[in-house]
């Protein structure tokens, strides 16, 4: 059974979708490029232009992971005109956002009313009231390892609609099994159900 891993950064895995960085080389498998916030300096428009080069490769399949974070040294106004820059490049190339949000939902909801593309959170480790905000926003949610262990997570997950669910493991070392397994537990579905609506959800997703 093929487990699709929306997000990760393990070059050596062969499937799902891994966040590559404009240092690499990653044309041989699916792959999303994107300025993460963190990694915004004074050369941004020189690697933003990188990342539109490299971004219309075939095997690309969404812009990212790149966003807002308030716990950086990264002005926060700079961050918005990159992340808005980044959305305007996904709507003219027409592909998905992977987006990293820490501490700003707010002012994330509010650049992506500019989206004409998906946009998909990715590491949801929030409350459902936030989850539910978003989702009312046009947003899908991916989550990760926290939902393996934290009860209030999967509560979240139990109010998510299956169309809105991505599954991912970021840069943790775990299987992706163990993710399924648990959000089908949590649907009370099979493993094979939930693999089938996650790939219904890529196709409405990844073009």
């Amino acid at each position: 059974m093929f487990l699709f891993d929306f997000h990760h950064h393990h070059p050596q895995k062969k499937s799902g979708l891994y966040n590559a960085n404009i240092l690499e080389d990653v044309f041989t498998k699916p792959f999303s490029i994107g300025l993460h916030p963190k990694d915004i300096d004074e050369n941004w428009k020189k690697n933003l232009q990188v990342v539109k080069d490299i971004s219309a490769d075939k095997n690309c399949k969404a812009i990212g992971e790149c966003g807002l974070d308030r716990l950086i040294a990264v002005d926060f106004e700079l961050q918005k005109s990159v992340f808005e820059a980044q959305i305007d490049w996904a709507n003219e190339i027409q592909k998905p956002i992977i987006i990293h949000c820490v501490r700003s939902f707010s002012e994330t909801i509010a650049l992506g009313k500019k989206s004409k593309v998906q946009m998909v959170i990715h590491g949801f480790n929030k409350k459902n009231a936030l989850a539910q905000e978003l989702l009312s926003h046009g947003f899908s949610l991916s989550f990760g390892k926290a939902v393996l262990n934290r009860v209030s997570l999967q509560l979240v997950i139990k109010e998510v609609p299956l169309e809105k669910i991505f599954l991912e493991t970021d840069d943790s070392d775990f299987e992706i099994v163990e993710l399924y397994q648990k959000v089908a537990d949590i649907k009370s579905i099979s493993v094979e159900e939930l693999q089938n609506q996650i790939q219904k959800n890529l196709e409405n997703t990844i073009k």
